[in-house]
This record gives C-alpha cells, structure tokens and sequence, in this order.
C-alpha cells in the first residue's frame, strides 16, 4: 500500500470493514472498483470476524491490503472502538485515499468514518439511513449508523425509505443516492455458483424431503433471558415437527450465546447446529430453505431476494421495507410468538404463498452500478446516477425541473 494520490486522474478509495456482514456487502463493490478504470481501490480489514473474513474472501476473489486483526478476548466496545480508530488512522495517514468507504453500522463503521474525518477525507456511508428510531435497538448499532451519518459526505442508501430518514435528520438531498443494497448483488453472484456444501453436517440437505427452517440468532441486546426464550420456542418447533420439519442453526462464536443455546437445543435430533457457514454454504442454504427465522438485518434482505418468508426476532426493525411488502415479519423474542409465527406459516398454504410472493424491496443486483456511478459523481467524474426505483425518464423529468427550479433561484 503505497502513500500519495493515485495519479492520471484515478480516485484511490479506501474500502473499511469489520465483520461478515460488511464483508458480503462491500465483497461486489470491491471487485467493481477493481475493474472500473476510474478507481484504485484500497482495502483494509480490521478483523472484527477474524475468522469468518477469509471465508467471504475466498468466495469474492479478494484480498485485503491491510489487516489490522483488532480484536482481544474480553475486550470492552470502548476498547475495541479505539483500537479500531487509532489502526485506521495510521492507515489513512500514510495511504491518503480520495474517499474512505465503511458500510453499515459497525464499530469498524464509525471507527472508520472518524479516523477518515479527523483526517478531513470524504466519508462515503454504503446502506446509509438506516433507523429504528430506538438508540439502544440495536446496540449500539443504532448509534453507530446515526453518528456516521453526522460526518459522512455522501450517503448511498439502500430504499427511499432510509433516504427518507437522512432528508428529515437534514442530511442535504444532492449527499444522498438511492442505490439498492449491495448485499442481493452479492447473494445473485454467489447463488449463481455451483458447488455443495461444504459443512458435513449439511451432506445430504438438498435430498431431504422435510421442509428447512434457517435460523439465526445473535444480537447483543437480545443476550440473557431474551435469548432463553428463543432457545425454547425453538425446541418447542423441533418438538412439535420432528417428523417434517428441519431446523438449521449456524452458531454465532460468541461463547456466551452458545451457552444459553447448546444445552437446550443440542439434544433434538432434527435441529442441525453448525458452526458459521461459508458464505457460498449460506446462500445455498437460504435457496433451499422453506422459511427463515432471524435476528440478522443482512438476511432479512437476503431471503426476499430468493422468496423465502422472514420471521424477525427483534421488536424493532430498521428495514420496514420488508415489513410493508408483506415479505417479512416481526415476531418478537418472546417464546410464544415465535412458535406462532412459524406455526402459521406451517400450517397455512396460504399464508405463505402470499408472503413467498411479495415484492422485494431491497434490490434488483445493480446496486453496485449506481454506487460506483455515485463515487464518479462525487468526484466530478459523471452524471449522478438514476436512483434504484426509479425510471430512467422519470429520473430525467425530476432533474431537469431541479435545474430550473436552481435557476430561478439564481436569477432571483
């Protein structure tokens, strides 16, 4: 990683991330800015998943340039944010990108955007917007996402719903972009690869006739007694459909939530628990799967991307999208709700049907097309691009009368 501006024109633009989830979401716009000609990409982990970055590597083609492997056993988040911020700002002084990309809501996120700002380097916020009005669900990412949107420069949104949200906090409308979220992008390309699975526990899945359910489980603010119940709705479901239902549960490493899930659910002969899958391994397991129960914000857009219902764990959600459409569901963590809404779309052909066949609203695989065309347009490079949801011509018709609204300003 060489210091100085790129030259002959092209932008260097330093791409952070942290964990899997960023890594899926920024993994199609680090190989886009790689081919692009306009761009020299920069990319720096900062092994917030250490052991599950390799793997969404492998799968993408990918490697970091820098890794800063931050984390320790034990370690506190304001320990872990300043480890994060002091690694980056090294990185960003001798690197000196034109732009520095963080995805999401991490603590690589805001680590990110305040090493790039105390720098005075344009933060550009991939999946910008997001909101669930609450700033302690999630924790912390709530306060994450909101606090990168205060220093960010432009805000590449996933829905004009989280658009929405930055134009009432006064975020000005020529920083946003409506670009769909990256995150279908990556699930179409690796759905689209064929190998099996490379998780023994799953040999065999594809030829089992009982229908699928993937749960995931993981967040901090459903740790302890919240987490419990989870833990019983879903010995509950594995109880009441041992014959024709399967469940499939990819464990978080955290030792804590593993201690509240092994000794409840690791005795039912039809829960498959697994460690973190490779992310090749989880979109096939989505393709397969019936129905998808989760706490996960990534997968909730995932699984309408491939039809599959969600069932969200949470009380609150960021992606009301999902919500509206009918293709997600918020079922709470409490022990009987979740059995209901699993038991519904169980027994209820109908019910299913109509949530299997709602609208996805999170993309439609050229996400990351319009942010690669934002970053040329922030760099004076390019046209802004057309908003994902919007017709070309309609998106002409909208600029052209904001030029001449501009111009009677001016002429005023």
């Amino acid at each position: 990683m060489s210091a100085g501006r790129a030259g002959s024109g092209v932008r260097r633009v330093m791409v952070v991330y942290g964990t899997r989830p960023e890594a899926i979401k920024v993994a199609p716009l680090v190989v886009g800015l790689a081919e692009a000609a306009l761009f020299e990409p920069v990319v720096v982990v900062t092994g917030q998943h250490r052991e599950l970055l390799d793997q969404v590597h492998e799968t993408f083609g990918i490697e970091p340039d820098a890794d800063l492997g931050i984390m320790r056993q034990g370690q506190t988040l304001a320990e872990l944010t300043s480890r994060a911020v002091s690694g980056l700002d090294g990185l960003v002084a001798a690197c000196r990108p034109d732009a520095v990309v963080v995805q999401g809501d991490t603590t690589t996120t805001l680590a990110g955007a305040l090493a790039a700002f105390y720098h005075q380097v344009p933060v550009v916020h991939l999946e910008a917007g997001l909101r669930s009005g609450d700033l302690f669900s999630p924790f912390p990412e709530e306060a994450n996402r909101c606090l990168t949107s205060r220093i960010a420069t432009l805000h590449l949104a996933p829905t004009s719903d989280s658009a929405g949200n930055l134009l009432r906090e006064g975020v000005p409308a020529e920083s946003v972009v409506v670009t769909g979220n990256t995150v279908v992008d990556a699930l179409l390309k690796s759905t689209s690869m064929v190998h099996g699975y490379r998780e023994p526990r799953l040999a065999g899945l594809d030829d089992d006739g009982r229908r699928v359910i993937v749960v995931t489980a993981h967040r901090r603010e459903s740790w302890g007694h919240r987490m419990e119940g989870i833990a019983r709705a879903l010995s509950r479901l594995a109880a009441a459909g041992r014959r024709d239902v399967r469940l499939v549960f990819p464990m978080h490493p955290n030792p804590e939530l593993r201690r509240t899930l092994l000794p409840r659910l690791g005795r039912h002969p039809n829960i498959t628990l697994t460690e973190p899958l490779h992310y090749g391994d989880f979109a096939r397991l989505l393709r397969r799967s019936y129905l998808v129960l989760t706490d996960s914000g990534g997968i909730q857009e995932e699984a309408p991307s491939l039809d599959k219902p969600v069932l969200v764990m949470r009380d609150t959600t960021e992606r009301p999208e999902a919500i509206r459409t009918g293709a997600a569901r918020l079922v709470g963590t409490e022990e009987d709700g979740i059995v209901a809404g699993v038991s519904g779309l169980l027994h209820s052909p109908e019910e299913y049907r109509r949530m299997a066949r709602a609208r996805n609203p999170y993309g439609d695989g050229r996400a990351t097309e319009r942010v690669l065309a934002a970053l040329a347009h922030l760099f004076g490079l390019g046209p802004r691009p057309v908003p994902f949801g919007v017709l070309p011509e309609q998106h002409d018709r909208t600029e052209t009368a904001a030029a001449r609204s501009a111009s009677r300003v001016v002429a005023r």
